[in-house]
């Protein structure tokens, strides 16, 4: 059931904007984050293409624009002991605790050449992450609203979005199989009254996070009216977060 407030989920039809999915392993949030900008740039200026990113962070908090401090329930030496870097970020939605075992969503699109609006787009993009859940037959009790995917009161995936030149990027947080207990120390959305749950605790069995990246890229394509699809498994950008300066401009990386 969607409850998106009054923003009804929109169809698409086919589009000839070519897709090009980025489905990466762990990457380094900063990295992934050079990685977003370079594809912003590049689309805001060549509007028929699309980019979709999956990938893994290691262990991270990050806050956005309806996260605060003090929905982190653990003080800055339990932060420090677990060696938990906290990053404020420019997306919507709440405070994401990035574990191994959770998938990295970052789609950036032209919303204009789309004919979305930011809210349809939301409601676009929590749609396309439930019909994945329903993928591997977790249908119960889920909804979709703006923070997210829904199961019961616990979030599975968490949806935080930015948009500029009206390409959007960031996205989505979807959790797999990462350790569960952890995020009994914070509260990932203001509206959130239990932790947040996974893939494999609702379908009540393992997962390959292999498979679930598929349908996560089918599902968008599908979603998204994508005529084309091109798969990359690594991108410059990626090895331009640990250079200097000026190897990051020569690889045409903007900070």
């Amino acid at each position: 059931m969607n409850r998106m407030r009054g923003t009804e989920t929109k169809t698409l039809a086919g589009h000839d904007t070519a897709l090009q999915a980025y489905l990466l392993g762990a990457v380094d949030f900063e990295a992934a984050l050079l990685l977003q900008r370079r594809l912003h740039y590049d689309i805001a200026g060549d509007r028929d293409q699309a980019a979709l990113i999956v990938c893994e962070h290691s262990s991270l908090i990050t806050v956005g624009r309806q996260g605060s401090r003090r929905h982190l329930l653990i003080d800055a030496d339990e932060l420090r002991a677990r060696q938990w870097r906290v990053r404020w970020v420019n997306r919507a939605g709440g405070c994401w605790l990035h574990l191994p075992g959770q998938l990295s969503i970052c789609p950036i699109v032209p919303l204009d050449v789309l004919g979305l609006t930011p809210p349809e787009y939301v409601a676009l993009l929590g749609e396309t992450l439930r019909r994945v859940l329903g993928d591997f037959s977790v249908t119960a009790r889920v909804h979709v609203d703006d923070a997210g995917v829904w199961v019961g009161d616990r979030l599975l995936a968490a949806i935080g979005v930015a948009v500029k030149d009206e390409v959007a990027y960031y996205g989505a947080c979807f959790n797999v199989n990462p350790a569960l207990d952890v995020y009994q120390t914070l509260r990932c959305h203001p509206r959130a009254a239990g932790p947040m749950t996974s893939l494999e605790r609702e379908r009540r069995g393992p997962m390959r996070p292999g498979m679930v990246r598929e349908r996560i890229v089918e599902q968008f394509r599908a979603a998204f009216g994508s005529a084309r699809v091109s798969l990359f498994s690594d991108h410059t950008a990626l090895h331009a977060a640990q250079a200097p300066g000026p190897a990051r401009r020569a690889l045409g990386v903007r900070a």
